[in-house]
């Protein structure tokens, strides 16, 4: 997917917070689909409370944007919520 920088997109935080190890790799998968639209990505690995953040700041179309959190969302571990500008 391409970024394209028009009045179409939005400048979105993403963040999505993964407890569950297995599901790292279905996570990075959908995180590839919609890089093109990923401006940046900051992970932070919480080993004490045992959970992953990650943050993202996308520059993407709203329905781009629900259907990455969307799919976040529907792992079993992960929870993902968007804040738009």
């Amino acid at each position: 997917m391409e970024s394209s920088n028009n009045a179409d997109t939005r400048i979105v935080l993403v963040g999505i917070l993964v407890s569950s190890p297995s599901a790292a790799e279905a996570v990075n998968a959908i995180l590839h689909e919609y890089g093109g639209y990923v401006l940046g990505r900051m992970g932070l690995p919480l080993r004490e409370r045992g959970v992953n953040a990650i943050s993202l700041v996308l520059d993407a179309p709203v329905n781009a944007v629900n259907a990455l959190t969307g799919k976040l969302g529907a792992l079993s571990g992960v929870s993902a919520k968007a804040l738009f500008r």
